[in-house]
């Protein structure tokens, strides 16, 4: 029998992330869907996170991707190493070590020698920083003139099996999580069932077993916004077609879910009405928490607000778009360039911007039915001796 109090200390000890396949595979047959965090703008955000996770007994994954983080600082200004010392630094202040540090899109899409060689140097940096979970996003290179399933996939399996082999051969018996995509987010295209199915089976059949596959299946990354720079809700996701994938692993006996990116557009409330959770077992949230800090920084830090939107503006903006559609598509790239000054707002902003990381993540944790799961990894942790693996 697992004590909620054993739970709480162990999860309470400073130590290495959790390995994300802990998370997948303790979760595993429960109607939840772990939250995925892209935390791109502060550490406040992340210390708010973290204890509504703490308040819930959760646990949650946080993730940035290859664009936003890289050696050179990507467009948020982290690399690897750096964001691996802020999610620590905030899970030692909170005192809550219940998360997944996960790199998300390690993406190729042209599949040249070179591409491929920059990409392995970016996966290398991120086990050097103690990453415990792997995105590998060759879903670009899908090919729309061949006209079977295995010829338009091709590509995306070799050139994806180079950097799954190259994580199996670096890591070694080190636990970690793996993700896949089939689909490219956003496209307009549904990932068919044949497609998720052949790309899954062919890993495995490889050697490589996926916690989460990535699929097309109607959402977008970031958000969009009325005249009135207002979110314009996203209902477009097709569940239906979610479900008929994962009923199709589970005739093969595979334990990979789905892991729903762009999720920020959809209405809570849709999410936990609607979501098909279990079948959906992770839940990627960004552009909501940099939406979160901007509207803080709006009205507490208002001259700093003023200069990041005019530089986004001024740098982004084109002639037929409004300015709220530009804001909202290209102000991640402010994060970077004003990096120092958002570093050294008020600590009563601060303050304010982990209230309100808190009072949106119970939100998300409800909706998503996250409470109590760090119960469950602690279980399977326990059952399988795995408490020192990691």
């Amino acid at each position: 029998m697992v004590l909620e109090q054993d739970v709480i200390e162990f999860f309470e000890t400073p130590r290495a992330p959790l390995p994300m396949n802990f998370i997948a595979n303790g979760v595993l047959g429960e109607e939840t869907i772990i939250a995925a965090i892209n935390p791109r703008a502060t550490e406040e955000v992340i210390r708010g996170i973290l204890r509504a996770a703490k308040q819930t007994n959760s646990v949650v994954i946080f993730e940035l991707a290859l664009s936003e983080m890289s050696l050179s600082g990507g467009y948020t200004g982290y690399t690897p190493k750096k964001f691996a010392e802020r999610c620590q630094s905030a899970a030692a202040k909170e005192q809550w070590y219940a998360y997944a540090l996960h790199a998300d899109h390690l993406t190729v899409k042209k599949g040249t020698d070179e591409e491929v060689s920059n990409v392995l140097n970016e996966i290398n940096a991120r086990i050097e920083a103690g990453f415990s979970g792997y995105a590998i996003d060759t879903s670009f290179l899908f090919n729309r003139e061949e006209t079977t399933v295995s010829g338009q996939l091709k590509d995306i399996l070799s050139k994806g099996l180079i950097l799954f082999d190259f994580l199996k051969e670096k890591l070694g018996d080190k636990p970690y999580g793996l993700e896949g995509e089939v689909g490219e987010i956003g496209i307009t295209e549904f990932t068919s069932v044949e497609e998720a199915s052949h790309y899954v089976q062919y890993l495995e059949k490889s050697g490589v077993k996926l916690d989460y596959l990535a699929i097309a299946n109607g959402s977008t990354h970031g958000v969009s916004v009325d005249a009135n720079g207002k979110v314009v809700p996203q209902l477009g996701i097709n569940v239906q077609r979610t479900v008929e994938i994962v009923d199709e692993f589970k005739k093969f006996g595979y334990h990979t879910r789905i892991a729903q990116h762009g999720i920020t557009g959809t209405p809570v409330k849709v999410i936990g009405s609607t979501f098909p959770h279990g079948n959906i077992a992770k839940g990627n949230i960004g552009t909501h928490w940099q939406r979160l800090v901007y509207k803080i920084l709006e009205v507490d830090e208002p001259e700093l607000y003023a200069k990041m939107r005019k530089w986004v503006l001024d740098t982004y903006s084109k002639p037929d778009v409004d300015e709220h559609t530009t804001f909202a598509k290209s102000s991640k790239y402010a994060w970077k360039e004003f990096f120092n000054e958002v570093e050294s707002i008020k600590t009563s902003t601060k303050d304010s911007i982990i209230a309100q990381a808190v009072s949106d993540m119970n939100d998300f944790i409800e909706a998503l039915k996250m409470k109590g799961t760090a119960i469950l990894c602690y279980k399977y942790i326990v059952e399988n001796n795995l408490s020192n693996t990691y």
